[in-house]
Parts: structure tokens; C-alpha cells; sequence
């Protein structure tokens, strides 16, 4: 018999099953490699991206605001748990603390009904007859970031949810259009998505979060890497008091100009009428 008109032997299974046979766009575990990296923040750039493309986002408006502000009756009844235990333990430090913190958070809670009231305002002005712009866009959270995205969907509006990866546990809102909702692993894209369509950057009162956020969008606009975006701090007294702007004029530290690249609101209708003007000229365009 002729060897030459045997049939091939059959791959075997250890070749069919090794990493190496694995196609490299469906092998997880090599585009977890850290020489993918490149490849990893490109994938984050298009799926959100192309995604949008999809969904016709044309414009939106950021809001940034701390994932630890409560609904109203929710501060009320967490203040009243922090009042009974401070009444029984009342000479212990811990409770004081806890005391003072829920009383200030049950002052910011306002805020809650603010943004999700923002929420509501912009998405029934602009998404009109099919029309996605300034679609309401977040970190995906809880807090103010969720009454956003609340308020978009009491209108049946779409609204944008950038969730971020971190130590502890997050999971998005609720409120957020399913098929906006996204998940990043690098803050640095995630900032990308947030000001690619943004018109405006709405800010209510939060943490180290918010403030990376608001000095990151205000040195874009001092450096003019970006153009044409409004940025509102909603709360005078509170950011007035958190951050002494003049300072940084007395030492030379800004111009007097620099501090026009912000303005300030105490409602959502009040940061609405500030931004409108832009999306009515726009409109008419």
C-alpha cells in the first residue's frame, strides 16, 4: 500500500484545545495581557462610541455630583436613626459624628429632587420626535447620578450611564437606558466618553469625584483644548464655601478672567435657562 494515500491524522485534541489555537479576538485571557493594553483602551473608545453612533446620540449634558446624596425621606429617616442612637450613647465621640453627618446630608438632599428635576426638564425640552441631543449623561451611580438618569426616564427619555470598575462594589442605577449603559475598566476613557458630546457639565455638591471632574472640564476650557461647553455649579453657598475662588486670583494662581469659564445656579431651572440659549441656537442653525 502506497503511504502517500493514507488519510491525514485528525488534529488532536490538546492542539484543538491549547490557548495558542484559540482565536485571538475571543481569547480573554490574552487581551488581559499587559502588552493589550493599547488594544484594551482602543475597545473602550469604539464600543461606547459606536454604540452612540447607533442609539443617533447627537449632544449631551454631563452631571457630576456626589453618589451619597439621599432622597429627602431617606436622609430624614437615616437622621432620625443617627438622633435615637446619639440619644442613648450620647456622650460617645462616633455617634456625635455620625449625628452631624446626617444632619448635613439630610441638608443636601434637596439636591436629589434638583437634579432629577434637571433631568426631567432637559430630556422633555430636547428628545423630541426621535431627536437624542442633550441626552443626560453620568457616572452611572447612585445619589445625585442616579436622580439624573431618574429624571430622564419619568419622560421616557434615554439617558447615559458611564459605570467604572472599582474596589468596592458599584452597580448602575436603575434608570439608566439599558442599552446606554456601559461599564469601563480606565478612568481616562471614561473621561474621554463624558466630554466627547457634552455641551454643558452640570455639577451639584459631591466629593473628590466630582472635583476631579470640575477642575479636569475647567482646565480643558482655561487651555482651550475644548469650546462651546457650559459649565454650572448649582449651590452658591455650598461652593462658595467649599472653595475660595478669589484666592487663586490674589496669588496669582488664575486670571480675574478665569473665573467666568463657570457659572452659578441654585435650581434646575435656573441651570436650564443658562444652557437653553446654546441649544436653541443650535436648533435654528
Amino acid at each position: 500500500m502506497n503511504p502517500d494515500s493514507s488519510p491525514p491524522p485528525s488534529p488532536s485534541s490538546s492542539q484543538l484545545t491549547s490557548a495558542a489555537y484559540q482565536r485571538a479576538d475571543s481569547d480573554s485571557d490574552f487581551l488581559q495581557r499587559d502588552e493589550l493594553r493599547a488594544v484594551r483602551l482602543q475597545l473602550e473608545w469604539f464600543k461606547p462610541e459606536l454604540i452612540q453612533q447607533d442609539e443617533n446620540i447627537e449632544s449631551t449634558i454631563v452631571v457630576f455630583g456626589s453618589a451619597r446624596v439621599l432622597e429627602p425621606e431617606a436622609a430624614k429617616a437615616k437622621l432620625l436613626i443617627a438622633e435615637e442612637e446619639l440619644r442613648q450613647h450620647a456622650t460617645d465621640p462616633e455617634k456625635k459624628r455620625a449625628y452631624a453627618i446626617a444632619k448635613n446630608q439630610w441638608k443636601l438632599s434637596p439636591y436629589y429632587e434638583e437634579a432629577r428635576e434637571f433631568g426631567r426638564l432637559v430630556s422633555a425640552s430636547c428628545q423630541i420626535n426621535g431627536s437624542c441631543q442633550y441626552v443626560i449623561i453620568t457616572g452611572g451611580g447612585p445619589g445625585i447620578m442616579e436622580a439624573a438618569n431618574r429624571g430622564a426616564a419619568d419622560v421616557g427619555a434615554k439617558s447615559i450611564g458611564l459605570n467604572i470598575g472599582l474596589p468596592h462594589e458599584q452597580v448602575p442605577n436603575p434608570y439608566i437606558t439599558p442599552s446606554l449603559c456601559f461599564q469601563f475598566r480606565y478612568f481616562a476613557l471614561r473621561k474621554m466618553h463624558f466630554l466627547n458630546r457634552a455641551k454643558a457639565l452640570v455639577v451639584f455638591p459631591g466629593g473628590f469625584g466630582t472635583m476631579d471632574e470640575l477642575f479636569e472640564t475647567l482646565t480643558l476650557l482655561q487651555t482651550k483644548k475644548v469650546h462651546d461647553l457650559s459649565v454650572i455649579l448649582i449651590g452658591r453657598a455650598f461652593w462658595g464655601e467649599l472653595i475660595n475662588w478669589n484666592k487663586f486670583v490674589e496669588f496669582g494662581l488664575i486670571g480675574q478672567n478665569d473665573l467666568s469659564l463657570f457659572h452659578y445656579a441654585e435650581t434646575a431651572a435656573e441651570a436650564w435657562a443658562i444652557i437653553s440659549p446654546q441649544h436653541q441656537k443650535g436648533s435654528t442653525d
